[in-house]
């Protein structure tokens, strides 16, 4: 490896280092109490050093929020290769569900916690924009195969990801400890279909 490359890689390495301490302190804190200072403190380094790589604290949470969307989106990439939308559609709340469950620090990043969206507003939301708008095409496609009753579909897309986020955010946040392992896990992984069978024709 080259001195180039080197100092690429190092530069990497220290991105990389950052959005990992903005991350922890982000969900130990919110949004509110994490500084550029005290991310800074964390992994020791300077200030001013992290003002080279964002320049804003705002910065950090939009790249942290893209971060999120870009590994989700990897996941429903292999749903391309799923012809029919409905078990498409289906195949979708399922790794929706396992990414909550399996990255539970990166769905409170992305949907829960509380930030402002000044940043998002500016850059644009292009990595939401994105998974939003595959379920919603899927969501049209069952319409027109008559596996969903005729609706808008972009009211019916909100209505399905609502669904799936709140049921998510109840098991992330153990709100569905209510209901003994076995019966939880039964519950967990049959609602999702249960809801489509209402929206179904």
């Amino acid at each position: 490896m080259g001195i180039k490359e080197r100092k690429h890689k190092a530069k990497e390495d220290l991105r990389k280092a950052i959005l990992n301490a903005a991350r922890e302190i982000f969900l130990e804190k919110g949004y509110d109490n994490m500084s550029i200072r005290n991310i800074a403190d964390r992994i020791e380094y300077s200030p001013t050093t992290l003002y080279i790589y964002f320049k804003d604290k705002g910065e950090i949470f939009f790249a942290l929020h893209n971060e999120g969307f870009q590994l989700l989106n990897q996941k429903m990439a292999v749903l391309a290769a799923v012809a029919d939308p409905m078990e498409r559609l289906k195949a979708m709340g399922k790794i929706y569900m396992a990414f909550a469950m399996d990255n539970p620090d990166y769905y409170d990043l992305m949907f829960v916690q509380r930030a402002p969206l000044n940043c998002i507003e500016q850059e644009g939301w292009s990595e939401g924009h994105t998974s939003f708008k595959f379920l919603e095409a899927t969501v049209a496609e069952c319409m027109k195969t008559g596996t969903l009753k005729k609706d808008d579909p972009e009211v019916v897309a909100f209505v399905i990801w609502s669904f799936m986020h709140g049921m998510c955010t109840l098991n992330n946040r153990d709100r569905c400890m209510i209901f003994d392992e076995d019966r939880r896990t039964h519950i967990l992984s049959t609602s999702y279909e249960s809801f489509l069978k209402i929206i179904e024709l």
